[in-house]
Parts: structure tokens; sequence; C-alpha cells
């Protein structure tokens, strides 16, 4: 599995990461073979969250791994904070609890990265700091970063937070590429040319914060997957003949849309089934042509000008 330094940190990490929102869906062996899959293609990096499966699912994974000093050794863990039922909560109290349950249940001393999940309304960013200097100073988690932030909001905590912001996770997908085609139809009369998050791409790739792309193969808010869809009959024409020249599948190669663009992305898979997330990986290996992105990024439905 190729790799990619995560933001400004020491972290080498894939360029896939395994995202673990449904591992409650799998048997205790379904999820340790699930897992000791992702680390024999090389994807050691699991994305967690609080809130999946309501903490559930990072003690399944836990649990399904045998997890010990050895096995976290070969792992790299990330997980996010922030979301609570009917609100946001950045206050340092909630974040501090929230990693210890995280640290719990996963059995471990510590998380690699840890994300601030939705931004929040009431965010007071010095308790942020105060929470960040308390569980770096601990040894609790060593890397921070945000999920679905725009560029102010990251400014606003780096005013107060001493540790850099080494990842920003974002919904971004072919069909969920606004934050592409906003940048491509500057100074133009559509829809596509509307800036809906501040210009994050390029803020992200001005300070060295890697974009994590979450549901890569979803269209709208979690309405469904566009591969195999006869909502994008073109869409899944196109990526179908490009997959064929490849000789890899239709999955490869939507991630492999994604690991072409020169922001260094790390896309999250969701996928529970071991030969998709297989799949997944062998977009490492595939590198996409400037004419194959673009034929990809017009049969979705976007535009240029």
């Amino acid at each position: 599995m190729r790799t990619i330094q995560l933001g400004t940190s020491t972290l080498q990490v894939p360029v896939v990461a395994v995202g673990c929102m449904r591992i409650n869906r799998l048997s205790k062996p379904e999820a340790e073979k699930f897992i000791r899959t992702a680390l024999e293609e090389g994807a050691n990096f699991f994305d967690h969250a609080d809130i999946y499966g309501g903490g559930a699912c990072e003690a399944i994974f836990a649990d399904a791994i045998g997890m010990n000093a050895e096995i976290r050794s070969s792992m790299i863990l990330q997980s996010k904070v922030g979301i609570r039922k009917g609100m946001f909560d950045f206050s340092k109290e909630h974040i501090l609890s929230s990693v210890d349950g995280i640290l719990k249940r996963l059995r471990t001393d510590y998380l690699d990265v840890l994300l601030l999940h939705r931004p929040d309304a009431l965010v007071e960013p010095e308790e942020v700091a105060e929470a960040f200097d308390q569980l770096h100073s601990s040894g609790k988690v060593r890397w921070f970063g945000v999920s679905n932030q725009k560029p102010m909001q990251i400014e606003l905590l780096k005013r107060y937070v001493r540790q850099p912001i080494v990842a920003n996770q974002l919904q971004l997908s072919i069909t969920n590429a606004t934050m592409i085609s906003n940048g491509i139809n500057v100074n133009m009369e559509n829809d596509s040319a509307i800036d809906r998050d501040g210009s994050v791409l390029d803020y992200c790739r001005l300070h060295d914060i890697t974009i994590q792309p979450w549901s890569p193969f979803q269209y709208g808010f979690f309405e469904g997957v566009f591969l195999d869809n006869p909502k994008f009959p073109e869409l899944n024409k196109k990526i179908d003949e490009i997959a064929a020249n490849h000789g890899v599948s239709n999955t490869t190669i939507a991630i492999a849309w994604l690991l072409r663009h020169p922001a260094k992305m790390q896309p999250v898979t969701g996928t529970m089934n071991i030969d998709r997330l297989r799949d997944c990986c062998k977009a490492s290996e595939v590198h996409l042509s400037r004419e194959e992105w673009y034929e990809i990024y017009r049969a979705a439905g976007n535009i240029l000008p």
C-alpha cells in the first residue's frame, strides 16, 4: 500500500483509510477476518468515532482483534468526538470524557489521531485548546484534526490550539465534488460556481492539512451509492470502461479518482465487504491519466465552463 504523510505529522499513513462505522453489523469472526484482511493489504489506518454504534463499534473492533500491545503497534487508530444526541459539544469536559471512553473501548492507552466531528456552534476554542494540551501532555492523543470544518473555523481553532491540525475529514466523491467544481467554475454564473465551503480544498493544500474524503461512493447525503446505480448511466458506463482498461473493478476506479487529485487525499472506506475492501486498496496502484480523470468528472454531470 502506498503511503503519504498525514498533514504535518510524523505519521506515514496508507492512502486508503478503513472506516469502521458499520463494523457492528459483523459477527465477531467476520469482524476479525475483516480487520486482519485490512492489515494484510497494508490498510492499517482505522477510522472510528465515539458515536458509531453508540460506542459499540470501537468495543467490537478491539474485541474482534483481541487488542494487545503487539497488535496495537501494527495499526494507526483515529477516532472522532463532539456529536451528542440533539447537539454538538466541543466543551473541554466532553472532549476529555469522550476520549477516556474511546480509549477504554479500544483497549489502548493512546489514539494516534483525534478529530473534532461536526462543528459546534457554541465552541469556545480556549476550552478546546485546554483539552488538546491535556490530552497531548498525558500521551492520550498524539495528533489532532477536524471533520467537516471550513477554513475560518479551523483558523479560529488555530488561534488558540498549539498542536497542528493535520487532517480534515470532508464529504467528497465523484458525485459530491462541490469543493472541486467551484474551483473550476470561478466567476461563472452557474450552481457549480457557488462556494459552499470557503475554498476548503485550496486552504487544506496551502496549510498541509490532509483531506480525508468520507462516503467516497455516496451521492447526496447518504442517499445511496452511485456505482451500478441506474440513476447514473453515463457515469457508470465511463467508470466501467476505464476499469476494464486498467483491469480492475469500478470500486477501484472510484477511489483512484480521488487519489489522482494532487491534494494527496486519504479516502475513508465504509464497506464491510472484504472483496470491496481489497478493491479499494488496489486503487493505491492505479494512476488515472488527466483525460480519464476529467472524463469521469464530466460523466457525473459536472460541467466545464
